[in-house]
């Protein structure tokens, strides 16, 4: 048997158990295969540029579910489960605040779920959500502007930064592609992923919405560690040993169709 056909057959097995596993650890993988860490992280290279994963410290992780798929399409997809998900998160938007609402599927089903009566200011740098918030009389809203990018669906380049840097919400709602407990909050673009992190930074508070199969998923630009985030949104079905690491990690994390106070 070819040396190439062995490497093929190898990574063709690291991405099954990628699938069945979620995060792999360049250790475990180089005692099942009988090779050499040196071997694995190298084959973990190769398919992480291929696209295949996503490198992480000591291993690697599935790639985050959202890889290529714009705004709009998003919204299409699971649409009542990121409902769910906004009515675990609305309560949190308080009398008086001024609440950034970032970019992002979930985010445009929190703002549908606003009441109409709900008097803050919300400011987003996404055209979309903006949409949503104009007949709901009682908010201020603020679009943050300049270039959109179509494939966030949002405006995040050194316009919509210089703006940001004005800001200083109470409550940072960040959209997240990917989230892991090593990998942190992560994002598919590279300007997407400084956007956030700069919001974030200038926030009070961070309050992050994540499907479940956007657990355990990396995608290429990290934004900020998961400790950086005050509560976390998960659905009620997000395995427990998720929930338990992220937990471990001091985070408050609500399952939706619970109490989130």
């Amino acid at each position: 048997m070819s040396t190439e056909l062995l490497l093929r057959e190898r990574q063709s097995a690291i991405r099954e158990r990628l699938v069945t596993r979620g995060r792999v650890l360049a250790g475990d993988l180089a005692r099942e295969f009988k090779v050499s860490e040196d071997t694995i992280r190298r084959d973990l290279r190769e398919m992480a540029a291929a696209g295949l994963c996503e490198r992480v410290y000591g291993g690697a992780l599935p790639l985050a579910p959202d890889a290529g798929r714009s705004l709009s399409e998003r919204t299409r997809i699971a649409s009542e489960r990121k409902a769910a998900l906004a009515q675990a998160c609305v309560g949190y938007i308080e009398r008086g605040m001024t609440v950034f609402l970032d970019a992002g599927s979930t985010n445009l089903a929190i703002a549908q779920a606003i009441a109409p009566d709900v008097a803050a200011t919300i400011v987003t740098n996404t055209p979309l959500i903006a949409s949503a918030l104009m007949e709901k009389p009682a908010l201020d809203l603020i679009l943050i502007g300049g270039t959109l990018d179509r494939a966030v669906g949002a405006a995040v380049g050194a316009r919509a930064r210089r703006d940001a840097e004005l800001l200083r919400p109470d409550l940072c709602i960040l959209g997240a592609c990917g989230a892991d407990p090593e990998a942190g909050l992560t994002a598919v673009h590279f300007e997407d992923a400084e956007f956030k992190r700069l919001v974030a930074s200038k926030s009070r508070s961070v309050l992050a919405a994540v499907t479940t199969e956007k657990l355990g998923t990396a995608a290429p630009h990290a934004v900020i560690a998961v400790e950086a985030v005050s509560t976390l949104v998960l659905e009620a079905d997000a395995p427990a040993a998720d929930v338990a690491a992220l937990k471990a990690r001091g985070i408050g994390v609500i399952l939706a169709g619970q109490p989130n106070r």
